[in-house]
């Protein structure tokens, strides 16, 4: 089982080091969240929290995920990168492909392309995108944007985009991996059908468990059983070595943490005791030998 650990809702000024670190340590990955703006008043509940509420207010930091990437890609080597997950609804797809690829380049293949639809109207319509048949509008993005990936001279002509002949160079030596966010039916299916893997928000691994098992019968009914596929998840209920390892029985095969969490820190904590918490948890779990018992 790999280990990425999420930068979520900390100071900005922090991820440098931070980046640095978890190499060190020894993490596989950094998964890096999405927020455009912070909406006084939302139209629509949260969709990852019981009673609908955010668990970030106007003043949480937060950095576009891309320009982290390429910042955090700048000062390692092995570390991956992955947007966990991009709200794509409020986006445009050749732009985000230009963006992709570019760090894609930039990291030489480091990164992973986290997808998700987004959950606020308004961040659809106050960045000029309709929220209406949004489910539809980003499975076409997602194809707009690996087929412009992919490389060479490209046209498309869909339902909500259009565009003649155009090629984006250089593109990626290597596909960029998609993975799919979300929790619906349609999620999972968009994910089982299109993605390299899927990514959960906040779980317990008895709901992963079933969605896990959900996402195998999805994937070999569109005949994709036998294809690589990352299961990458946040667990909120199981803990220590004993935790972990039955994460990775139930098939988990990314586990996205925030070891300073873990340690009773805010995520607002100073940078030194956040790289005190990437140590212990590494010398705990990554170099502790338990998945080779």
């Amino acid at each position: 089982m790999k280990y990425t650990c999420s930068i979520a809702m900390g100071p900005i000024d922090q991820l440098i080091e931070l980046a640095k670190t978890a190499e060190e340590v020894g993490f596989d990955a950094i998964a890096l969240p999405d927020s455009l703006f912070y909406m006084e008043k939302a139209a629509a509940d949260y969709p990852y929290t019981p009673d609908g509420s955010r668990m970030w207010d106007e003043n949480t930091p937060w950095v576009d995920p891309l320009i982290a990437a390429a910042a955090m890609g700048a000062v390692t080597s092995t570390l991956r990168f992955y947007t966990n997950v991009m709200k794509l609804g409020s986006r445009h797809p050749l732009l985000l492909a230009r963006q992709v690829g570019s760090v894609a380049n930039l990291t030489n293949n480091r990164f992973g392309f986290g997808v998700g639809i987004g959950w606020a109207p308004e961040e659809f319509e106050w960045c000029g995108m309709p929220y209406r048949r949004r489910g539809a509008r980003v499975d076409e993005m997602i194809e707009v944007i690996k087929l412009v990936l992919a490389g060479g001279m490209v046209e498309f002509h869909g339902e909500f985009y259009d565009f003649g002949r155009l090629q984006m160079s250089p593109a990626p030596s290597q596909p960029v991996p998609i993975y799919v966010g979300g929790h619906t039916d349609v999620a999972l299916r968009r994910a089982a059908r299109i993605s390299d893997g899927w990514t959960s928000a906040m779980m317990t691994a008895g709901q992963l468990a079933e969605t896990i098992g959900k996402l195998s019968a999805l994937r070999a009914e569109y005949g994709r059983a036998d294809q690589p596929f990352e299961i990458q998840a946040v667990c909120i209920d199981k803990f220590g070595v004993d935790g972990h390892r039955e994460l990775a029985e139930i098939g988990v095969t990314d586990n996205i943490v925030i070891p300073w969490v873990f340690d009773g820190l805010g995520f607002d904590a100073p940078l030194e005791e956040k790289k005190d918490s990437l140590k212990r948890f590494a010398d705990t779990y990554i170099h502790s030998g338990w998945q080779d018992r």
